[in-house]
């Protein structure tokens, strides 16, 4: 669907549509109230009263174009306030992940010479007073919550803040819209920064046409309907959630329904009932490992369901969608199927998805089958912070599993070797559909979604897009009639002691279903052959050694047991016959705790500090390769 307004710039996204709803009690955002256990209700009005009220307090504290304000923050209404309030002054917003150690957010703070830092709860502003003193352009730091004790001087209650803003801008308000007319398509909207697996995070540079043009590039591609309620539990920090939870869902005319936080997921599910959900595959993943637990662990008839259900619905499903009719029986069967397997899927679901996307990793193709069996067909989209964030999306009526999809509108993506550094085929967004394929090769990518570069490095900037505008996203895929397939990340491919080339990311991908295994790392660096470190799924283990009558009450004395050890290792043979002889994994180790951010062996995006995890568990690795010459 189109936008609901033309706009060129976040600013004038804004102010079209607050024109466009003033007085008609339109809702644009809900949240949870702690207190009450309620949800509430914010008006465009209400919404554009506190945007307007921020702004005032900002200008006054001296924030003007090009000025950077930094949130420290979970998704919630004050994060979208300030934000907007910083886009109408022409400011950038600086946004941290809430997991961040003070000495990432000191580092940041100081990179991006933040001048007004807020923050959400205690922990957010004791981080934030610990590191204030050591960042010579933080003039005001203003906090959602109230501290403890007397309030330093340069501290400010938000809602005070509100309250000095309104005051402000009554009398400023000729000023501050003047300052935001002039905010221009390439003026820079927003630093994110990466959550980069080494060293120091890069602040990225995304400008109001790299937000914009992705924005109504994808609408092109998604059927969204105004009055649509989308979820908001991905952090605002990280470019997707951003650009399609948040501007996306502005554009479209949408609601935003703020998750009162990651935990309360399938609580807030079930109350909102969204029709959008977008999530990281980690959320479908555990949907998915839950029911089928739920049926593996059942009798053998309650099994024979669960399959004979999946099978059905895959069968349905594929006649739907290529506009046959699938009769009458196989109706039926798919009804029954439904009311059987299906209907606890939709359950956890809320009951009214009708869109899902998922974005920041690869979806497991078994996953996006069971969903669409399910009728709940998962959009997988592929893009990168330095992109705004989205370049390519499956389509809703023809996904290929497996795949990103097709590449979106105003958007060109090149595929280059990686031996000859060659453009080996590529495709343009208006060239779709097409049914080109490709050997696979660096994925390269040019459009006005690209961003301007990294923040105070310009050599790292040159490094990422060349001169003729290709930007590199060291990931390696291949196009396969028309649909992107991602093989890896550059620089997660193994190299075998024997000169193979291996990626260790389908497999995982390809494993991390299975019922014992919560995360997993292949490791194998000049190696003669694969091994894993596993993170086993408590509750299916305690249960599994319930069920055989293990001996063993910790998890450290039931991972020891043989039967738990040779259920799992059934689960690699299994995978190994069908591998190539240098991707079979002939080894594993249990760990004992779960790769997190807190223990800094994830970043916030939650990918896996490959490296970290390697010297942290370096004695199991050379337990598993003890002997080898």
């Amino acid at each position: 669907m189109a936008a609901v307004i033309d706009f060129t710039t976040v600013t004038g996204l804004f102010t079209g549509l607050a024109d466009r709803h003033a007085g008609t009690d339109q809702v644009i955002m809900r949240f949870r109230d702690n207190q009450s256990k309620t949800w509430s209700d914010i008006t465009w009005d209400e919404f554009r009263s506190d945007v307007d009220a921020m702004a005032g307090f900002l200008f006054a504290k001296g924030v003007r174009p090009g000025d950077r304000v930094a949130i420290l923050s979970e998704n919630r209404p004050e994060w979208a306030v300030t934000d907007m309030a910083t886009q109408l002054l022409g400011g950038i917003n600086v946004s941290l992940y809430t997991s961040l150690p003070p000495a990432q957010v000191e580092y940041i703070m100081r990179d991006s010479g933040a001048k007004i830092f807020l923050v959400s709860t205690r922990l957010q502003y004791k981080k934030a007073i610990e590191v204030f003193g050591s960042c010579p352009t933080l003039e005001t730091l203003v906090t959602m919550s109230e501290p403890k004790g007397d309030l330093p001087d340069h501290v400010v209650l938000f809602n005070a803040a509100i309250a000095e803003g309104r005051e402000a801008y009554s009398n400023q308000a000729s000023d501050i819209q003047q300052l935001t007319g002039r905010v221009a398509p390439d003026d820079i909207s927003a630093l994110i920064y990466t959550s980069g697996t080494t060293g120091n995070p890069k602040g990225v540079m995304l400008t109001h046409r790299n937000f914009c043009e992705n924005v109504k590039a994808a609408l092109e591609r998604i059927p969204f309907e105004i009055d649509d309620r989308h979820i908001s539990f991905l952090p605002l920090s990280h470019s997707l959630e951003r650009t399609a939870g948040y501007t996306a869902v502005l554009a479209y005319g949408g609601t935003i329904n703020y998750a009162q936080s990651v935990d309360t997921i399938a609580r807030d599910l079930m109350e909102i009932r969204p029709n959008v959900l977008l999530s990281v595959p980690r959320l479908y993943e555990k949907m998915y490992n839950a029911i089928s637990k739920s049926f593996e662990e059942g009798s053998a008839i309650k099994r024979t369901i669960c399959h004979w259900s999946v099978r059905s619905g895959k069968k349905y499903m594929a006649i739907v969608r290529s506009g046959k009719n699938p009769g009458i029986l196989l109706r039926v069967k798919y009804l029954v199927a439904t009311r059987l397997v299906f209907s606890k899927l939709h359950e956890k679901l809320g009951g009214q998805i009708r869109i899902a996307a998922s974005g920041g990793a690869a979806l497991p193709a078994e996953i996006g089958e069971f969903f669409m069996a399910a009728g709940v067909t998962i959009i997988e989209a592929y893009g990168l912070t330095e992109t705004a964030p989205i370049l390519t999306i499956n389509p809703m009526d023809k996904p290929r599993f497996g795949t990103v999809g097709h590449v979106i509108g105003g958007v060109t993506i090149g595929i280059q070797s990686l031996e000859s550094g060659e453009i080996i085929g590529q495709i343009s967004g208006e060239d779709y559909p097409t049914e080109l394929s490709t050997d696979a090769g660096e994925i390269v990518a040019k459009g006005p979604n690209i961003m301007l570069g990294y923040w105070n490095d310009e050599e790292a900037t040159q490094e990422a897009i060349t001169e003729d505008g290709w930007y590199h996203t060291g990931d390696v895929g291949r196009f396969d009639e028309g649909y992107l397939r991602i093989t890896d990340r550059i620089k997660h491919m193994l190299v075998s002691a024997g000169g193979k080339n291996i990626y260790p990311g389908p497999i995982e991908d390809s494993l991390k279903t299975e019922p014992f295994i919560d995360q997993i790392i292949v490791v194998g660096e000049g190696r003669e052959f694969l091994t894993a470190l596993i993170v086993p799924d408590e509750e299916v283990v305690r249960s599994f050694a319930k069920e055989n009558q293990l001996p063993g009450t910790t998890m450290h004395e039931i991972l020891s047991d043989e039967k738990v050890e040779s259920e799992v290792a059934g689960f690699l043979r299994t995978y190994s016959k069908n591998a190539a002889a240098h991707e079979k994994i002939r080894g594993f180790r249990f760990v004992p705790e779960s790769f997190t951010v807190e223990n800094s062996m994830m970043t916030p995006k939650m990918s896996l500090k490959r490296k970290v995890i390697e010297e942290n568990y370096a004695d199991l690795i050379e337990e598993m390769y003890a002997g080898v010459v």
